[in-house]
């Protein structure tokens, strides 16, 4: 049994109530085994942590991790342009060996940002599992699908066989959902066909829904409902777990039509400002007691993977949109990063808080540093202050990920070399 210590941090569990306090976590087998002031427990390795938050490791419910390759390849276009002119020429070159480094690019930022989990929708599903599997972080893996033409079954294939042999592997850091990409590219006969199935075997859903006003005209033109309506007449939100990326265009109806879901709502807040895509109506949801949870898109449009980019955008926002400060406040965003995100990976009883029992998946926040200090309140320092770039150690079940910011199970200059050129064959004459 490994075990590890960590002394003196300041710890903030995220349990709804508790407050920051000074003390020690213990770690066995993967497992946070005690918390709390002054542990004496031996471990096979000490980390002192003064001067230190312990926090339970950021969670980016929606992202597509081997678009960092296309980082910063196509900004400041409309969502059309963006996505027929340079996104998919780009992506429609992708090997199974650019998605492996893609992910592992994207993973590096994630782990040297906090992030501890992550919900992906892609192709090559198999190659982020390994690069999953090969780095150490925790992820929900779905393979999207797209059914505006027959495919013969390949990509049911695809995913089923990404259920079928990757759930529960890397000691439970893999699990694995259902994805049908979104109303406007599933018909309603594919698309509740997907829907029975996950029914049937309990299997998770991971969507895209109502991200553009765009989206919405389509629906309304084919169907004379919302994205919502569509998706609630098939039958997506009865007995079945789904995870909604955007939710950015509902109306008063469709929040409705959502209350009691299980699951819940990914907000995208930096992709959906950097995109014009509009303001989700994160307030209205939470209010209809929707889980909200936060995720990050892919690079190729927030160009960011850092979460607490993320967090600030989120809580301004709302702020904004409201003309209210006291909507959304600091806690609350926080908690959309960890444990309302892991309800969303329906993991929340294993990650998102830090809890004897549950899985020692967290990191370390330096705090001596100019912009950290003083310490009033904690909440506001960490989402209005805080940003990747300040976490000093990451651990996913148990074992150190980075430790003083420096990556113990990723090789930083064998992946730039690989990114750096797989990247640059991809945008060629684009």
């Amino acid at each position: 049994m490994k075990t590890l210590l960590i002394k003196d941090c300041m710890i903030l569990t995220m349990v709804e109530g508790e407050k920051l306090f000074l003390g020690d976590i213990w770690i066995a087998d993967g497992r946070i085994a005690k918390i709390g002031p002054s542990l004496e427990e031996e471990a096979d390795r000490v980390i002192l942590a003064k001067n230190r938050v312990a926090m339970p490791g950021l969670i980016n419910a929606h992202n597509h991790a081997s678009m960092s390759l296309l980082r910063a390849f196509s900004d400041d276009l409309k969502l059309m342009d963006w996505l027929d002119k340079k996104m998919l020429p780009a992506e429609a070159r992708m090997t199974r060996e650019d998605v492996y480094w893609g992910t592992t690019l994207g993973i590096a930022e994630m782990i040297a940002s906090g992030t501890t989990a992550f919900a992906d929708m892609y192709v090559h599903m198999d190659a982020v599992a390994q690069a999953v599997l090969d780095s150490g972080i925790r992820a929900s893996l779905t393979r999207g699908m797209v059914f505006l033409e027959d495919d013969g079954g390949r990509r049911m294939a695809e995913a089923l066989d990404l259920i079928d042999n990757w759930t529960g592997a890397g000691a439970g850091r893999i699990t694995t959902m259902l994805g049908p990409h979104a109303p406007y590219t599933c018909p309603p006969e594919p698309l509740q066909g997907v829907i029975e199935l996950a029914r049937k075997r309990q299997i998770p859903l991971h969507i895209h829904l109502a991200e553009t006003i765009e989206e919405g005209e389509k629906i309304r033109a084919k169907y004379d409902q919302t994205p919502t309506e569509y998706l609630h007449e098939l039958g997506m939100f009865h007995d079945t777990h789904v995870l909604l990326a955007h939710a950015v265009h509902l109306n008063e109806s469709d929040v409705a039509l959502l209350r009691g879901m299980r699951g819940g709502v990914a907000h995208n807040p930096v992709s959906n400002l950097k995109l014009g895509c509009g303001i989700a109506p994160v307030r209205e949801l939470i209010e209809a007691g929707v889980t909200v949870g936060m995720g990050t898109d892919g690079a190729g449009s927030a160009t960011t993977l850092d979460m607490f980019a993320e967090i600030k955008a989120a809580t301004w926002m709302q702020k904004l949109k409201h003309g209210d400060p006291t909507v959304l406040p600091a806690e609350a965003a926080l908690r959309m990063a960890t444990i309302e995100s892991a309800k969303l990976l329906a993991i929340d009883h294993e990650v998102g808080t830090l809890e004897a029992g549950k899985r020692a998946d967290l990191i370390l926040i330096d705090l001596d540093k100019p912009h950290l200090l003083p310490v009033h309140d904690i909440h506001a320092l960490l989402a209005y202050s805080a940003t990747g770039a300040d976490v000093d150690t990451t651990i996913v079940n148990g074992e150190i990920l980075m430790y003083q910011r420096q990556f113990q199970t990723l090789h930083w200059e064998e992946i730039k070399r690989e990114a750096t050129a797989r990247a640059s064959r991809l945008v060629e004459d684009l």
